[in-house]
């Protein structure tokens, strides 16, 4: 069988060339070509986009940064501001200490001159019959029993005087009136105690309808009167004994001293300030001061003018000379039209305690009745001789 020959299939063409001739065909780009201006102009779009997105990272931690500091600021205030509440915490608890303390011992002293008003009565009563026994049965001795009998009588009034409040102490009476009215009616404004706080402030206002006015009055009265001392301001001449059966019986001083020691033990005046902190408005300053709240800032002025009252009478009695003066002084000047801050409420809590710290109260009470003891013991010496 002959060989095979292989048959193609495309039928022969004189156009095509030799097989010698014949070149390969070029491959086919499959990118298009572009010229190098279009290399540049991707290359700057790239470049365009990597810059756009920088700067946008940029700009998103320059905001984070700012957004940090902002709450590191706010995180500042707001950690000042617990410590100032826990140092105002701290000194009202101090306080309420001091304040139970002075009341036990007004309570205490109330009860001796109780009894010795008590055993001076009985006395005078038995001195009396035994005179007027004298004198019915015509005694030679009814000369000598009168005098003893004008002696005890002598004795019993000055019991009595000591339970009669002096202008000073009435003006402290009414004083501390103002300030439990004035927290008694926070209390009531800002729903604290409110099963008892209607009433309390009802009834300490009807004594004191003034509060503020009459503190800041009695602060202004330490700021103009800061040289004087003049005895007939302290009132040492004995009391009268009509006045046994009114306001200015020495029940007055008990009945605010009960009041502040309520107030104290139900944490009134801690309780206030946290209500009025909440009611703060945040400053714009970035001074590192909190301003306060008006309620806050009315209740530093009220304070401040306290302390004024009580270092311009501690002054006027020798009380303290040796820091009576500057503490007058610096609660004078300390008293300006700016408005309050942390800082000055920080101020008014420590000065009050120091006041406490000190017995101010106690000692210008003593001062306010030396007459009297020296009075008592002029009589006993005089009996003594008798």
């Amino acid at each position: 069988m002959p060989a095979s020959v292989p048959i193609s299939l495309r039928p022969p063409s004189s156009a095509d060339p030799p097989a010698d001739n014949r070149r390969e065909p070029a491959p086919v780009p499959l990118r298009p070509t572009s010229t190098s201006g279009g290399s540049d102009t991707s290359a700057d779009t790239r470049r365009d986009k990597r810059m756009s997105l920088d700067l946008g990272t940029f700009n998103m931690r320059e905001n984070r940064a700012q957004r940090s500091s902002a709450l590191e600021d706010e995180l500042d205030m707001l950690q000042e501001e617990n410590e100032n509440l826990l140092e105002k915490l701290r000194l009202a608890e101090e306080r309420c200490d001091e304040t139970e303390a002075r009341a036990r011992q007004l309570e205490q002293q109330v009860a001796n001159l109780g009894e010795g008003v008590t055993l001076e009565a009985r006395l005078l009563s038995r001195k009396e019959a035994a005179l007027q026994q004298r004198e019915t049965h015509g005694g030679s001795a009814h000369g000598g029993r009168n005098d003893e009998a004008e002696y005890e009588l002598r004795s019993l009034r000055i019991m009595t005087q000591r339970m009669i409040l002096s202008r000073e102490e009435m003006e402290e009476v009414v004083l501390k009136r103002s300030w439990l009215a004035w927290y008694w009616s926070l209390c009531v404004e800002h729903g604290i105690h409110a099963e008892i706080a209607a009433s309390r402030s009802e009834f300490w206002s009807s004594l004191a309808p003034l509060p503020v006015q009459a503190i800041l009055a009695a602060g202004q009265k330490a700021k103009e009167g800061i040289d004087n001392n003049d005895p007939d301001e302290r009132e040492d001449s004995p009391r009268d004994l009509n006045e046994l059966s009114g306001e200015r019986n020495i029940e007055s001083m008990l009945l605010v001293e009960k009041g502040l020691r309520e107030l104290a033990s139900l944490k009134v005046e801690e309780a206030v300030a946290l209500a009025m902190a909440k009611h703060r408005r945040p400053s714009s300053k970035k001074t590192g001061l909190i301003e306060l709240s008006k309620e806050e800032s009315e209740d530093v002025l009220f304070k401040q003018a306290w302390l004024a009252y009580f270092w311009r009478r501690a002054k006027n009695h020798g009380v303290e000379p040796d820091i009576a003066d500057e503490r007058l002084q610096f609660w004078i000047n300390h008293n300006s039209n700016s408005p309050a801050t942390s800082h000055d409420a920080v101020d008014v809590e420590r000065g009050l305690l120091e006041l406490k710290k000190l017995g101010i109260e106690s000692q210008l009470w003593r001062e306010s009745r030396k007459w009297l003891e020296h009075d008592s013991m002029h009589r006993t010496q005089s009996l003594s001789d008798f």
